[in-house]
């Protein structure tokens, strides 16, 4: 059985204000060794089902397919992150569909704004995303730690947030994560938040007729 093999993306993202170019640079070789990693582990995992290793029962293989959800989760949060950031500074309700559905699920942008906030800021290291639920179109700000714990079923991420020190200490101390978070979202990509939110909307109109 041939293994899955992914090729890392590449962002042509520089001058970013409060994320500098050398930690963009440093997180990107982070992500490459996630996909490298994630790889690996598809191949070694083709190995051990060839080889009649494939068991519950075995700790190597058992050791492969729990280390698989890590790197994985890990090769397509960074993905969605770099993605959702831009080089410029654009105002959230450019993305007028958004705004609309924000507006709707927390009152206004800005209540919206401060929950997301909120979530970025807990203590850890972890993710800060918002799903909206394909089940029943709820849009929710929630925080996902070690890429694969927290993710929610059924739930497709509209922005995501990298809030692991290594996001952002290059630039700021590890009692300013605030201000990192300020800078993200001051560099979100309000385009491809749109695109995402419409994507996720037309699947949950494909959900609802399913079921």
């Amino acid at each position: 059985m041939p293994a899955q093999n992914y090729t890392a993306k590449k962002w042509s993202l520089s001058g970013l204000q409060g994320i500098s170019d050398r930690t963009l640079e440093m997180h990107f070789g982070l992500y490459e060794g996630y996909v490298k990693n994630t790889n690996l582990l598809n191949e070694q995992l083709g190995e051990a089902l060839e080889k009649g290793q494939a068991s519950g029962g075995n700790p190597h293989f058992a050791e492969l397919k729990r280390r698989l959800g890590f790197e994985y989760n890990g090769m397509r949060l960074h993905e969605l992150y770099f993605d959702n950031l831009s080089k410029e500074r654009q105002d959230i309700f450019r993305a007028e569909q958004f705004s609309r559905d924000i507006t709707s699920a927390f009152g206004d942008v800005a209540s919206w704004r401060t929950d997301f906030t909120a979530v970025g800021q807990l203590r850890g290291v972890g993710w800060a995303i918002l799903f909206r639920d394909l089940w029943t179109g709820a849009l929710s700000n929630n925080w996902v730690t070690l890429h694969e714990v927290g993710n929610l079923v059924s739930c497709a991420p509209i922005l995501v947030m990298d809030v692991w020190e290594h996001a952002f200490l290059l630039d700021h101390k590890p009692s300013e994560r605030g201000v990192y978070i300020e800078s993200f979202l001051a560099h979100v990509d309000w385009d491809v938040v749109e695109l995402r939110n419409t994507k996720a909307t037309a699947k949950l109109a494909e959900v609802q007729v399913a079921t």
